[in-house]
């Protein structure tokens, strides 16, 4: 790999603790949803240690998890041994790895905080990488969070908003599309009511 940037180093320094900073249960939001979630091949965007991505290959997906952070992606593989979950890991920054064509039945985006410019570039290019008839499910941090103390980036333009993932995700039908705050209790890393965003989109048009 390349010289680690800022953001690498920081979530390298956050994910350097015995503990798991946002807990070993799976987000809420995917959770609640992962019937909507086809067992096929998914793909985990910034999956950090891992508790997505192994209740995902728990649940019966065949599942593949990136993240820039070499600390976290350990933590990740430790947390699949201890519950016999495999999951294949992958250490990538998202601004450059390829998410192939038509390769996944499901991409999954839990709180994948990036620069505006970056996230933009990623989310076109995640309509191509979906398989007719494949789903995205996505939650994310609001603007509207900044200064509640209960989670999330620093900076507001590293957070999303209704409106922009409309723009971005398109040509994706989006069967699930709202703005909300919830009680958001994962680890101590996110603890307390958040300003959510949260997506279901499904590739029903053709490529």
């Amino acid at each position: 790999m390349s010289e680690p940037s800022s953001a690498q180093s920081m979530w390298d320094d956050r994910y350097r603790t015995e503990d798991f900073v946002y807990g070993t249960a799976p987000n809420a939001f995917l959770n609640e949803h992962i019937n909507d979630i086809p067992k096929g091949d998914v793909l985990c965007l910034a999956d950090g240690e891992g508790r997505n991505s192994v209740y995902l290959a728990e649940e019966g997906r065949r599942v593949t998890a990136v993240d820039f952070s070499e600390i976290g992606v350990a933590k990740a593989l430790q947390l699949g041994r201890v519950r016999g979950a495999k999951v294949t890991h992958v250490v990538a920054d998202l601004r450059t790895y390829d998410l192939g064509v038509e390769r996944w039945d499901a991409v999954v985006s839990i709180f994948a905080h990036m620069p505006a410019k970056i996230r933009t570039v990623l989310h076109a290019r995640i309509f191509e990488a979906l398989r007719p008839g494949g789903v995205l499910v996505l939650e994310a941090y609001r603007p509207e969070q900044i200064g509640r103390g209960t989670g999330g980036p620093a900076l507001p333009e590293m957070m999303m908003t209704l409106e922009e993932l409309r723009r971005d995700l398109m040509p994706l039908d989006l069967d699930l599309a709202r703005e909300l705050e919830r009680d958001v209790c994962e680890g101590w890393g996110h603890q307390g009511i958040g300003a959510v965003v949260q997506v279901i989109g499904r590739k029903t048009k053709p490529h």
